[in-house]
């Protein structure tokens, strides 16, 4: 492989998308992750993790070179940090991986590179991570370009997105900004938005924040219907029907990287000022323990009324229908808890996107389906919508498979 002509440091979600369509687009990429098992994976041109066609494009990336993987950077022109940003006890932010990556790549800047920021961040991160660079390395003060471009991508069409969707880009300064603009536009078709690097940090939390908030007016208004034995489902489709009107669809809580996590960063450094964000977290992480109860109170009500143990199907794991990933899923909150408080029932947990897990035994979802006296719908995928509605079965559907 010739010299790289970007690192990008985290192979992940979204970092090897990232790496995947730059080399596509015919510029030599050296992709590092922390896991050793990952990188021989893209290595042989295969992908570790499930998103349409980005198999595809690994694989054409790697067999002509462009795309090469590695547990350690090397010298580049542009460095990209795509790390994980989760949080510590109380919610707090952890900035660790981006640290522990900007430590990585030290050694190697020198004047004229741009180094940028994608990872989630609270406000003001892209700038600690300026300061600590040229406390590290004064000689380079001012030198280099430093910049925040966060990902806006949706799962399951993270390739086209990455290309299509606007970004918003924040330099520490204006030329930083112009450098970092230069190099997405090789890429990107979407817009380029210029602004300054905590304006971009913001806007990333904004996003789901305000995405987080609408999830939990529809999540609170389902618990609402519940008491007064009202379909939330038929509630919120005739309601949308007034023209300035878009209620969400509520589910078992909030999950992912991205918005069930964003919003701490916000209420984390504002506690005083966040109240609708704060509280809108509340809603959504309650909705999941509520589910749990319903789950409890099914199967006390099965036993009462047949006098036996129930067979229950807990349908889906991951934090949205129709993808493998299971990150602060609130389906996989439920199993645990679910299965916490079991009395010796029979459980079949079903996640049609992976084949195994290291903690639940898998079950087929038709095979569960069959089985199961009680079928409690977690997560709406695809594949439970064809399941015919049984009327002898005790249904609880949380995600409106059937609505």
């Amino acid at each position: 492989m010739n010299n790289p002509e970007a690192v990008i440091i985290g192979l992940g979600y979204i970092g090897l998308p990232t790496a995947a369509l730059i080399a596509e687009g015919g510029t030599y990429v050296h992709g590092v992750d922390i896991n050793q098992n990952v990188v021989d994976t893209i290595n042989r041109g295969e992908i570790h993790i499930v998103e349409p066609s980005l198999d595809t494009s690994v694989s054409n990336a790697v067999s002509k070179g462009f795309l090469k993987a590695a547990t350690t950077p090397v010298e580049t022109k542009t460095y990209l940090i795509v790390v994980p940003t989760p949080f510590k006890d109380k919610h707090e932010p952890d900035i660790s991986f981006v640290q522990s990556a900007t430590t990585a790549i030290l050694p190697l800047l020198k004047e004229g590179d741009l180094y940028i920021i994608e990872s989630t961040s609270p406000i003001g991160t892209t700038e600690k991570m300026m300061t600590y660079i040229y406390e590290e390395r004064p000689e380079l003060n001012g030198k280099l370009h430093i910049a925040y471009c966060p990902e806006r991508v949706l799962p399951g069409n993270v390739m086209y997105e990455l290309v299509h969707n606007d970004r918003v880009i924040g330099g520490v300064n204006e030329a930083s900004t112009e450098k970092a603009v230069a190099f997405y536009s090789k890429y990107v078709k979407g817009e380029l938005h210029k602004t300054n690097a905590r304006t971009a940090e913001m806007c990333k939390l904004v996003e789901n924040s305000s995405r987080d908030v609408q999830i939990a007016f529809a999540n609170e208004l389902s618990l609402i219907c519940d008491r007064a034995d009202i379909n939330v489902w038929e509630l919120i489709n005739l309601a949308n029907r007034h023209p300035r009107v878009n209620i969400l669809q509520p589910g078992c809580g909030v999950g992912g990287h991205c918005i069930a996590v964003d919003p701490y960063f916000i209420v984390a450094d504002y506690p005083m000022e966040s109240k609708i964000i704060g509280t809108a977290r509340e809603v959504n992480n309650y909705k999941s323990f509520w589910c749990a109860e319903k789950v409890q109170n099914a199967r006390l009500k099965f036993e009462l009324q047949h006098g036996r143990k129930p067979k229950i199907a807990l349908m889906g794991l991951a934090f949205k229908p129709d993808i493998d990933d299971l990150r602060e899923s609130p389906a996989k909150y439920i199993v645990q808890r679910v299965l916490q408080n079991a009395n010796n029932e029979e459980y079949y947990i079903v996640e049609p996107n992976i084949e195994e897990h290291n903690v639940f035994k898998l079950t087929d979802y038709k095979t569960a389906y069959e089985k199961a006296d009680i079928v409690v719908f977690l997560v709406a995928h695809k594949e439970f919508k064809n399941l015919p509605k049984d009327s002898e079965k005790m249904m609880l559907d949380f995600c409106g498979v059937y609505k």
